[in-house]
């Protein structure tokens, strides 16, 4: 995926729609925004307006929460 894309390119047409098809599929089998970023030589805001374009629920952050304490 990132070998035919050069790093900061422009990513139109074919190519952004062939892109974001193979983020939502790698993102809905459990990679990550950052991990995709980083496989594509691509920024987590790039990757993450790809997926959000392309219809994906996006996770929740995850780790600890912050609610009430237990008394």
């Amino acid at each position: 995926m990132a070998d035919q894309l050069r790093k900061g390119a422009r990513v139109t047409g074919n190519d952004r729609a062939k892109l974001a098809t193979e983020l939502k599929k790698k993102y809905s089998t459990g990679s990550s925004i950052r991990a995709l970023a980083e496989e594509t030589g691509r920024s987590y805001g790039f990757v993450h307006r790809m997926l959000t374009e392309s219809g994906v629920q996006l996770r929740g952050r995850g780790g600890a929460t912050r609610g009430k304490k237990a008394s």
